[in-house]
C-alpha cells in the first residue's frame, strides 16, 4: 500500500475553509454513507468514524486572568465555534475537523513535561508545577498557517520566558526544542506515517526568550480544549502555524540547531525559521495574501505576521529567503 508524506499531498487535497463549512452542513443533512465509513476504517483502523465536527465543549474558566499588553487589541477575535472546529493537529488526523472530531479520546490529567539538556534544573514537571506561581494572561494573537488563512485567537498563558529562566539554562543552551506527546491508543492519526513521531519543534534561544512567545493553556478565558493542544502548548505569533508545538511532554535544550518533525519530513518546503514572510512564497501555494477563517475576502500577508516592530530585530543581517 502506498502511504503518502507530507510531499506528496497536493494542495487541492488541503481542505479549503469554505469547502470546510459546506461539508459540515452537508454531513448534518445527509450522514454519512455506509461505504465510506468503512473505506476509512482501512487507513485508520476499526475505530474510524465520522460527522460533523462540533465545537468543544465549554471547560473550566481560569480566575484572575490578566489582559496582556501585547494583545491585538484591534482585531476581532474568531468564535469558540471556528477556533476549535478548524485545526492542524496532525496525531489526529490531516483534515481540518479532525481534531475535532477525534481529540475526545485525549487524556490531560495528569500531565507532566520532562525538561532536560543544557540546564542546571532538569527534571519531570507536572502541568501543576509549571503552572505554580504564573500570572496567567489573556493575549489575543493572529495565527497564520501555511495553507493561506489565519484566526485571531484569544489564548491564556505566560510567557515562556518564565519557565526559562526556572530551569537556568547552561551557556551552551542555543537552542530548544519541543517534542509532543505521540501516543497511537489515543491518536488516531500517530498509527499513520505521515511525519515522523514524536513531533518536534523548535526555537532558537533569543525566539524562545521574547516576550510575544508564550505557553497557552487556555482559550475564551477557559482551559484549552483537546483539539486546540491541551493541556500546554507552544503560541508564537509572528510564524507559521506549524510552530505551534502541542500538547507538549517534553522541552530539551541545546547547543545545535536542530531538525524540525516538518523541515526532516519535506526540507524543500519548509526550512527551521518558519517566520511569515509574504515575499517567499510555499512551492505549492502564494505567501501573499491570506484569508481570514470567517471572511470571504482575501488579505495581504503582513511581515512577521503583523509584528514587524517588535520582532524583525532577531534577524538582522539574516536572509530569511534563504532561511525560511
Amino acid at each position: 500500500m502506498l502511504l503518502k508524506g507530507p510531499a506528496d499531498i497536493p494542495s487541492s487535497e488541503i481542505t479549503d475553509e469554505k469547502l470546510f463549512w459546506n461539508r459540515r452542513e452537508f454531513i448534518r443533512a445527509a450522514g454519512l454513507a455506509a461505504g465510506a465509513a468503512a473505506g476509512a476504517g482501512v487507513f485508520w483502523g476499526a475505530d474510524a468514524t465520522l460527522s460533523a465536527a462540533e465545537p468543544a465543549p465549554h471547560g473550566r474558566k481560569f480566575e484572575n486572568v490578566k489582559p496582556s499588553e501585547l494583545s491585538v487589541t484591534n482585531e476581532k477575535a474568531n468564535s469558540w465555534e471556528q477556533i476549535t472546529t478548524y485545526n492542524n493537529y496532525y496525531e489526529f488526523g490531516t483534515d481540518k475537523e479532525d481534531p475535532a472530531l477525534y481529540a475526545k479520546s485525549l487524556k490531560t490529567e495528569p500531565w507532566s513535561v520532562v525538561v532536560e539538556g543544557e540546564v542546571a534544573k532538569p527534571a519531570k514537571y507536572t502541568l501543576e508545577d509549571i503552572l505554580k506561581g504564573q500570572t496567567l494572561e489573556e493575549r489575543i494573537y493572529r495565527l497564520r498557517c501555511v495553507e493561506a488563512w489565519s484566526m485571531v485567537i484569544p489564548w491564556v498563558g505566560f510567557p515562556l520566558a518564565n519557565l526559562i529562566k526556572r530551569v537556568e539554562p547552561t551557556g551552551k543552551a542555543k537552542f530548544i526544542e519541543f517534542y509532543t506527546l505521540a501516543d497511537s491508543s489515543q491518536m488516531r492519526g500517530v498509527r499513520a506515517p505521515v511525519l515522523r513521531w514524536p513531533y518536534i519543534e523548535a526555537l532558537r534561544m533569543d525566539e524562545a526568550m521574547h516576550p510575544l512567545t508564550i505557553l497557552g493553556v487556555g482559550l475564551y478565558g477557559e482551559v484549552l480544549p483537546n483539539q486546540d493542544g491541551a493541556p500546554i502548548r507552544l503560541v508564537v505569533p509572528w510564524k507559521y502555524g506549524f510552530k505551534s508545538a502541542k500538547s507538549i511532554v517534553r522541552i530539551k535544550f541545546v547547543e545545535k540547531q536542530p531538525v524540525n518533525s516538518w523541515q526532516d519530513s519535506a526540507p524543500q518546503e519548509y526550512g527551521f525559521y518558519s517566520n511569515v514572510n509574504p515575499t517567499v512564497d510555499h512551492p505549492r501555494w502564494s505567501q501573499a495574501t491570506e484569508r481570514r477563517i470567517g471572511e470571504f475576502f482575501r488579505r495581504k500577508t503582513l511581515m512577521f505576521n503583523g509584528y514587524a516592530e517588535q520582532v524583525q530585530g532577531l534577524y538582522a543581517g539574516l536572509d530569511l529567503k534563504k532561511n525560511y
